[in-house]
């Protein structure tokens, strides 16, 4: 291919694509920019309909994934994401859970195999941006750290990528919304999040003004209207969902751009 401006963000699950990266996606496909997301597993281990949980009379893994794909097409289409590459690795469900003793689960495949997979599609699309989680996965799930994983790995070993970046989520951040939401009447009991959930706001490289895209975002997240037991984010207040939905936080990583910045509003800073 080209060297067309590429961004490529390396999801674990099908919904993952919306809350950190989902701006960004509209974004950049709008300005031009080609956007490719790879999403790891099929989310076999989500919500079946009627919130029948795994493990529970009445959920079918097959019929779940089925699903879970079926929402990701109608979230990808209103966020602009012009290519999907699917791994379909098995979904691992969260930690602790049943689904991380299944040998196929995505968090037991040999990172080398999976990393040659995404190296792969490096190669075909040669992305100059890739945005993935941290080491933890942002917060514990093994299949957002085995993403984490295969993306690090491809990128050692294509070197293709001249940026790398995780999705963050600012801590003060965090104390910001929950402080709205409490003046909005929410419960205390729904905000609740463990103390070191998030990252101190000095860490953060990059915060990308995605307030224009709200509105995509929002609708990308219903979208996976499967999963709306678990999407927070649906049931606050319109000005908190603009607040929370309308910037994304990144911190980068990797960079062989001398001429990025080191605060940059524009994850392209130095390639345009």
């Amino acid at each position: 291919m080209s060297e067309k401006l590429t961004l490529m963000a390396v999801h674990a699950h099908p919904d993952d694509e919306v809350l950190g990266t989902g701006g960004i996606f509209a974004r950049y496909a709008e300005e031009g920019v080609r956007t490719v997301l790879v999403t790891c597993t099929n989310g076999e281990q989500g919500d079946a309909p009627g919130g029948v949980k795994p493990g529970e009379p009445g959920h079918d893994e097959a019929a779940v994934s089925a699903l879970r794909l079926e929402e990701l097409r109608a979230s990808v289409a209103h966020l602009g994401i012009e290519h999907v590459e699917l791994l379909g690795y098995r979904d691992s469900g969260m930690d602790g859970w049943d689904g991380n003793k299944a040998e196929d689960a995505f968090a037991n495949v040999p990172v080398e195999r999976a990393a040659a997979r995404l190296a792969e599609l490096m190669k075909h699309y040669r992305p100059q941006v890739v945005v993935t989680y941290d080491e933890n996965g942002g917060y514990g799930h093994p299949d957002h750290i085995q993403a984490h994983r295969i993306a690090m790995a491809a990128t050692e070993a294509c070197k293709i990528p001249a940026k790398l970046y995780y999705t963050a989520v600012p801590r003060e951040g965090i104390a910001e919304l929950f402080e709205l939401l409490r003046a909005a009447g929410v419960p205390s009991e729904e905000l609740e999040l463990p103390d070191d959930f998030g990252v101190p706001r000095e860490q953060i490289t990059a915060m990308i003004d995605v307030a224009p895209y709200v509105e995509r975002k929002r609708k990308a997240l219903e979208a996976h209207a499967s999963q709306g037991d678990s999407i927070f984010m649906l049931r606050m207040p319109p000005e908190a969902q603009q607040q929370v939905l309308g910037t994304e936080a990144f911190i980068r990583v990797i960079n062989h751009v001398p001429g990025a910045a080191d605060q940059e509003d524009d994850l392209f800073d130095g390639l345009r």
